[in-house]
């Protein structure tokens, strides 16, 4: 099928279509930019896809710097050793270019690049964010190389606080990136192993939008339409690293899930950030195994918007069991482990993540509100592989 190129104003201007990503010296000058600082990470820096992006930026009188020095749970250092680069440099602005990672430090670098408080300052709680000077942030572009956490629509960057082994969410406004190029092409070729986590990443931020109890319908919509491009698409691109549709759609689904989850996330998010922290484990693999045994844990309280999913998803049986098999037949049909033991964590540690899960700022629009005990019984749960009435809390 031919992919159309589109230009969309929500929530930001985003560009879509493959092989837009030649626009992106035109989005870099049109902002400003004269010496952009491409934040990307390892595995993305020595690309061809890469070297041709910044060749292009040169080519057209934008001499770029490159910083790659960032972990798969980008850390607190990480964002000073960029913003030490951006200013050596005399960047002006950030090209955010790669996954996740790449995407929440360049907004969180271009961010710090203009403070002259520590990072964990503007921590989001307590209006930290009219701390910032807004003056000082550089704008940024970011190209999502990976479909899963959306962060190019986001106003926010996880980082990790290695010290207290915590992730913060650094919130403002303005991080949300000034433009987006969602270039499928840029994404063809990823393993398989990376397309199915980060595709259920992007799915764990639709359902958890989808099942939050805060008021926002647009956000539930959007949410709804995201699964159903993720049902028909992952396991397609998960198959065929080339199949350009599907990876479009992924990419766009993506998208779609972190513009959902201003309508608020879950026990998902609320475990699967302890656990990103404590044990470095990729976050769209932990909320890929923590899905089934959270739906579970929920049932009681999603069961009409769960059998309204199924319904629009056409699934064989429009219940919360309908949709609770649709995932696990998703998950194993895409190479996902089905516990937390499967890739060597172990429940030690289960009263810490526990009361961890409980302070997250993602438990607060969870569909039932669990406290630390009952948190750490679904880490258990999930490390153990029970998933039946045990991996429920009692309540």
């Amino acid at each position: 099928m031919d992919l159309p190129h589109v230009n969309w104003n929500y929530p930001t201007a985003i560009r879509v279509g493959p092989g837009r990503i030649a626009e992106l010296p035109d989005l870099c000058g049109a902002l400003g930019m004269r010496k952009p600082l491409v934040v990307t990470d390892p595995g993305i820096a020595g690309l061809p896809m890469l070297e041709r992006a910044v060749a292009a930026c040169r080519d057209a009188g934008l001499p770029c710097g490159v910083f790659h020095d960032i972990k798969g749970n980008p850390t607190g250092r990480n964002v000073e050793n960029g913003v030490q680069a951006f200013r050596g440099g005399g960047h002006d602005g950030v090209v955010a270019f790669g996954g996740g990672s790449a995407l929440d430090a360049g907004k969180a670098i271009a961010m710090m690049a203009g403070q002259d408080r520590p990072l964990w300052d503007f921590e989001d709680a307590d209006d930290n964010y009219r701390r910032v000077k807004v003056e000082g942030m550089a704008p940024v572009v970011a190209v999502p190389t990976t479909a899963g956490t959306g962060s190019e629509v986001g106003r926010v960057a996880v980082i990790t606080d290695e010290d207290a082994r915590l992730k913060r969410l650094i919130f403002h406004p303005r991080m949300l990136p000034a433009a987006v190029i969602l270039d499928a092409a840029l994404t063809t070729g990823l393993p398989a192993k990376v397309t199915a986590a980060t595709g259920m990443d992007a799915l764990s931020h639709c359902l958890e939008a989808y099942c939050s109890p805060f008021y926002h319908p647009m956000a539930a919509g959007i949410a709804l339409e995201g699964m159903k491009l993720i049902h028909h698409h992952l396991p397609r691109a998960v198959a065929d690293g080339e199949d350009l549709a599907a990876r479009h759609h992924m990419l766009v689904a993506s998208c779609m899930g972190a513009t959902a989850f201003q309508r608020g996330l879950g026990a998902m998010h609320a475990l699967a950030h302890p656990l990103g922290a404590l044990y470095d484990a990729h976050h769209g693999t932990l909320n890929a195994i923590l899905m089934p045994y959270v739906v579970q844990a929920n049932a009681h309280a999603v069961r009409a918007p769960l059998a309204a999913l199924a319904r629009y998803l056409a699934l064989p049986t429009a219940s919360v069991e309908g949709v609770q098999a649709w995932i696990l037949e998703l998950r194993a049909r895409i190479g996902i482990p089905h516990t937390l033991a499967d890739i060597g964590l172990d429940d030690r540690d289960a009263d810490r993540v526990g009361r961890m899960a409980q302070a997250d700022p993602s438990a607060a629009t969870n569909p039932v509100v669990f406290d630390a005990s009952e948190y750490a019984a679904l880490f258990r749960a999930a490390v153990a592989g029970q998933l039946d009435e045990r991996a429920t809390p009692a309540r």
